[in-house]
């Protein structure tokens, strides 16, 4: 059996992020972080590929001037939540924030749904499938969620390795969550 190996990397930091508001097609915060640190951790052979917006393009290319544009790694449709803060939309739209958060199928915003997303993610997981090889994808945070539930489907208790030295962090902030820490990168703030 082939062996293909994906290693997903979230984009850097964005204003948006920062503000707690759905993303435009923003640039990265800090765009002048050195690379070399950042390339190391991927190096060839691989096949580097990202997401077609600003930021992942950004990111990806800290990691090689290869990268392909990937248009299933593309970001969540957002509709016209796109720029809005989480904060405005507690205000002015409660109830449909909060349906959004309890129903994957839900699209208050007239983007596409979280189900939808996770349809779009597993078809691209299973292309990748016959693709053996290193494979380093760049894309959004809402994609990689995407990728995780479609990986721990089941009965996932025999679907996690945990590395010596692995840290895995976990959340209770009214439910819990998994958060995966990014790379700590000198002079990135």
């Amino acid at each position: 059996m082939q062996s293909t190996r994906l290693t997903l990397i979230c984009h850097a930091r964005t204003v948006a992020q920062k503000l707690a508001c759905f993303p435009t097609n923003e640039p990265v915060e800090n765009s002048a972080l050195a690379s070399g640190a950042l390339a190391e951790r991927v190096a060839p052979p691989r096949r580097l590929i990202c997401a077609p917006e600003l930021r992942t393009r950004q990111t990806a290319a800290w990691f090689g001037a290869d990268a392909q544009i990937d248009e299933a790694l593309r970001e969540c449709d957002w509709g016209r939540w796109h720029g809005v803060s989480i904060k405005s939309l507690q205000n002015s739209e409660d109830p449909a924030l909060h349906a959004w958060l309890e129903d994957p199928h839900a699209t208050p915003h007239g983007g596409e749904s979280v189900a939808q997303l996770c349809e779009r993610v597993a078809i691209w997981l299973s292309s990748l499938q016959a693709t053996p090889g290193h494979v380093v994808a760049v894309t959004h945070p809402f994609v990689i969620r995407a990728a995780l539930i479609h990986v721990m489907q089941g009965t996932a208790f025999h679907d996690i390795d945990v590395e010596p030295l692995s840290m895995v962090e976990l959340r209770f902030t009214g439910r819990w969550r998994l958060r995966l820490p990014g790379l700590d990168v000198k002079g990135a703030r």
